[in-house]
């Protein structure tokens, strides 16, 4: 039943959001040079990669400088700043839910480089569909903030805030039903708003 709800909001969401990703396309490409999309790879359900859908919010080839994105990353450009602020960088991500790569709710999918680091537990998050949103996301809103105030972010993503966010997934993960479904989705649209 929540496959039914993903095809059918991110089938919705496409259709009504198409003009603004048009728009928020062409003035990314205005601002920076490169494509207006950002595709990384990263690890979905029982453990297999593809590709995440973006609005690129940094310059070409930031990501080579490393993963996180820390505080006031000076690789953000200005309209990323705004995608970012609002989320808006992560609508493209609705196509992942139409090609079933994805759902609107579960725990987000990390890089191939931190899941090598998950224990045995922590790789149940990899038996659901990654989402767009869910409770870690909802909780760890201003992470960029965080890893920014910390003196080593790497350290403190991999040793505090990744297996922090795992053990709020597992609240969704054990607990998977539409009524939890719905719930995060609503919570999502309040802490954005």
């Amino acid at each position: 039943m929540i496959r039914f709800f993903d095809i059918i909001f991110s089938l919705l969401g496409i259709i009504i959001l198409s003009p603004f990703f048009i728009i928020i396309y062409v003035w990314i490409r205005l601002e920076s040079p490169g494509d207006g999309f950002y595709v990384q790879q990263r690890i979905g359900r029982f453990g297999q990669p593809f590709g995440l859908y973006k609005f690129r919010s940094m310059r070409v080839g930031a990501d080579r400088n490393g993963e996180l994105t820390i505080g006031n990353d000076n690789r953000i450009t200005r309209i990323g700043g705004f995608l970012r602020k609002y989320k808006i960088d992560e609508l493209p991500q609705l196509f992942n839910v139409l090609k079933g790569e994805m759902s609107l709710v579960g725990p987000r999918p990390e890089v191939e480089r931190y899941v090598k680091l998950y224990s045995d537990v922590q790789r149940q998050v990899l038996n659901v569909r990654p989402g767009i949103t869910d409770y870690a996301s909802i909780q760890y809103a201003d992470e960029n903030t965080i890893l920014g105030q910390a003196e080593d972010p790497e350290r403190e993503y991999i040793e505090h805030i990744m297996p922090d966010k795992i053990r709020i997934n597992m609240q969704y993960i054990n607990n998977h039903t539409l009524k939890e479904y719905f719930k995060i989705i609503l919570l999502t649209i309040q802490k954005v708003l």
